[in-house]
């Protein structure tokens, strides 16, 4: 296994430079937090990216990136794509069961594919879903 050792300030200037060249990257919790949430405005919003903490000997706690947006709790505007690509990760990491994981990241690229974004991925202009619709979306798509 090849590894590299890197600083916090160069890998957050890496992560956004070359993000390709990382496939895991292990930290601290806060430098952990501090890095995903900067890595998460690569793909255009935190809603979109899942996260792990594995450790050698526990099941993982499988979150999105973002926490739980005590902002906007409530407000049905949450994307919950990282909620549910975080189960994703928990089927397939802690459970072993690749064939499920799979088909709920299939179901999450239909609808994506399928054009539907909620506000924080939306264009400027374009209808978007709330939190229950995009759900109920991954839901069907999942069918």
């Amino acid at each position: 296994m090849k590894y590299d050792v890197v600083l916090v300030d160069a890998m957050a200037m890496h992560l956004i430079s070359k993000p390709t060249s990382f496939d895991v990257v292990v930290t601290n919790n806060i430098f952990g937090d501090i890095l995903t949430d900067e890595g998460s405005m690569l793909p255009g919003s935190m809603g979109l990216l899942p996260s792990a903490s594995i450790g050698s000997d526990g099941p993982g706690l499988y979150e999105p990136i973002h926490g739980s947006a005590p902002d906007i709790a409530g407000k049905g505007i949450a994307n919950p794509l990282a909620t549910i690509l975080a189960g994703a990760m928990l089927l397939r990491h802690s459970l072993k069961l690749e064939v499920e994981a799979s088909a709920i990241e299939q179901a999450v690229d239909r609808v994506l594919s399928a054009g539907h974004r909620t506000r924080d991925i939306a264009a400027p202009g374009d209808r978007s879903v709330g939190t229950r619709e995009m759900g109920d979306l991954v839901l069907a798509a999942l069918g």
